[in-house]
């Protein structure tokens, strides 16, 4: 405040009789409290906009739910049998990080969606965290799918899923699904700055069908040729699954936790740059 209007809000407070206006002191646009404030905003607002869009909510629960329910009744009981251990245990896990991946589209949709239509360029001359998108974006991701799992395992509880190993591993399942999906956004983000739509969505789609067919979770790594199980065990997809396993059903844990947190890592790292880059690039020609 300058010292002309200062004089004048004392002046004002002297005449009227109360006492002057306090001073509030702004926070720079770069500060951790405008990352925190803005993120929260921007989260707020993404989760409004799914929960308000039909296709989000089906892909959020009804897909995984019939999904889940329709690898049970038809290959749950074979599977079973063939493998010794319940297959539920597995197919839990795998439709968690599947709808988790198939979310991730939609969202790289809508964020198209906000470059054509000038949203994104709105955002970048308000006097907002630069960074306060792109991480309000991956948060409701990871709330997203924190509700698409709890959906999924209340489902999986139905068809025989158990928590065997305690409460605190119950926790640690959850968050898996949720770790995995902040890498895989990254990467469709980046992917998303650099594609079109169709290209995305077909690009996109491909690599979910192979990593849901040649996983742990649909089928025991022994059930693949011999020299495809090294490549399927250690995908991705199977190690969370692994982790998952092990921390309801029973089994390592430690190990296919490490391999998932260091796929996590290894996506961030390399995509990291590329979806900031995009993003800033995206926001700053968006018509």
């Amino acid at each position: 405040m300058t010292s002309v209007s200062k004089t004048a809000n004392t002046a004002l407070g002297t005449v009227e009789g109360r006492t002057p206006l306090p001073e509030v002191a702004g926070h720079p646009e770069g500060s951790v409290h405008s990352l925190v404030v803005h993120t929260l905003i921007q989260c707020k607002r993404l989760l409004l906009v799914w929960a308000r869009d039909p296709a989000t909510t089906i892909q959020t629960l009804a897909y995984p739910a019939l999904t889940l329910l329709m690898f049970n009744i038809v290959l749950g009981k074979a599977i079973s049998n063939a493998a010794g251990v319940p297959v539920i245990y597995g197919q839990v896990a795998m439709i968690a990080l599947v709808a988790a991946m198939s979310g991730a589209v939609v969202s790289a949709l809508g964020f198209k969606n906000e470059k054509s239509t000038g949203l994104l360029a709105r955002f970048w001359t308000l006097p907002m965290n630069r960074a306060a998108g792109i991480v309000g974006r991956l948060l409701a991701e990871a709330i997203r799918v924190l509700v698409t799992t709890l959906f999924v395992v209340a489902v999986g509880l139905g068809l025989g899923f158990r928590f065997g190993q305690g409460p605190l591993a119950a926790v640690a399942l959850i968050g898996i699904p949720v770790l995995f999906t902040i890498g895989f956004a990254v990467l469709v983000t980046a992917l998303a700055t650099l594609t079109e739509g169709v290209v995305l969505v077909s690009s996109i789609a491909i690599f979910n069908t192979l990593l849901m067919f040649f996983n742990t979770g649909f089928v025991p790594a022994f059930f693949y040729p011999r020299w495809l199980q090294s490549t399927v065990a250690n995908q991705p997809m199977s190690c969370a699954i692994e982790a998952m396993r092990g921390l309801s059903y029973g089994g390592p844990v430690a190990d296919p936790l490490l391999k998932t947190v260091a796929w996590v890592v290894g996506i961030i790292v390399v995509f990291g740059y590329p979806a900031v880059r995009g993003y800033r690039r995206a926001a700053e020609t968006s018509s």
